[in-house]
């Protein structure tokens, strides 16, 4: 089967093609053929080797965790999938994922995609869109009427939790550049703010709730624009407890879990048309299609979601 891979941590000159044997499906395993597969920043991360020593991989990498496909064969253990199923998943970030045109994926982690969306959007769903769920409930509770700050709101994650926070009946401003006004407009914000034309720092005490996906100054910014009692949730730094204690904040760093029930409710609000995924750029499953998905991502101005479509 037709792989890209890497066989170093480094710069994306690193990718090459590869010929490799299509994996046999064993146990509790089921062969995925990959329709479509999302590219997230942690990929980029792990790829540069910026987390070697906590994440160790096993070259060569195959990288695409967030993957759509259908069902190509079962393992001898596997009860509730058969071959033709139309799943996307989470697959675990050490096993070799999507950027193949099959990958083998544990059942557990399986979810039937619904007829209604697109094996593209399906890819999109899986890391991002659980992040933005897990930063407002799991650790914000963010409640009915409360007013959020969401930084980056057009990008991947930034796009889902716009969607989920007016879901959960939230109020939602969110940071963005003018070239996205529009998108994140349409995604709900009722709030935006230019970040090349206002400092958001200027609203103090504001908000009720903060999600950080951006870290460093933004993050450290952020304090201040949460009323007392608000809640802050990073995802791209720790945040400093003592200073929030003085503040009358409430804050924590997130590291989001795979949780499948989750996931199917989140797809069952994009079946119904009520979240949709933001894909703003496709690549072909090509050396330079991924090089290209990794670079875009690494610039940090992705406008939604990146995926690479295998089929």
């Amino acid at each position: 089967m037709k792989a890209i891979i890497t066989e170093a941590y480094g710069g994306v000159e690193e990718f090459k093609e590869a010929a490799l044997e299509k994996p046999e499906a064993k146990g509790h395993d089921v062969l995925i053929e990959v329709y479509s597969v999302a590219v997230n920043p942690m990929d980029v991360k792990v790829r540069a080797g910026e987390f070697e020593d906590m994440i160790p991989m096993t070259f060569p990498i195959i990288f695409g965790s967030d993957i759509s496909g259908t069902v190509k064969e079962v393992g001898n253990l596997v009860e509730d999938f058969k071959e033709g199923d139309e799943i996307f998943a989470k697959g675990k970030l050490k096993a070799p994922g999507g950027f193949a045109e099959y990958t083998l994926i544990e059942d557990k982690l399986l979810i039937r995609k619904p007829d209604n969306v697109s094996f593209k959007d399906a890819a999109a769903v899986p890391l991002a869109s659980q992040t933005a769920w897990q930063m407002l409930k799991d650790n914000a509770d963010v409640k009915d009427g409360e007013k959020v700050l969401i930084h980056a709101g057009s990008g991947g994650v930034g796009s889902f939790a716009i969607q989920i926070a007016k879901h959960f009946g939230a109020e939602v401003a969110t940071t963005t550049s003018g070239r996205n006004v529009d998108l994140v407009k349409g995604l709900g914000a009722d709030t935006i703010i230019n970040y090349k034309e206002e400092d958001f720092s200027e609203r103090k005490a504001e908000f009720d709730v903060v999600l950080d996906t951006l870290g460093g100054e933004i993050l450290e910014k952020s304090y201040d624009v949460l009323k007392p009692g608000g809640r802050l949730v990073s995802v791209a730094g720790k945040p400093d407890e003592a200073l929030a204690e003085d503040k009358g904040i409430t804050v924590k760093y997130q590291n989001t879990k795979t949780k499948v029930e989750q996931l199917e409710k989140i797809m069952d609000l994009v079946s119904k048309g009520q979240v949709k995924p933001a894909v703003g750029n496709t690549f072909p499953l090509t050396v330079e299609g991924v090089r290209e998905a990794h670079k875009l991502s690494e610039s940090g101005h992705a406008r939604g979601k990146i995926v690479v479509n295998v089929k």
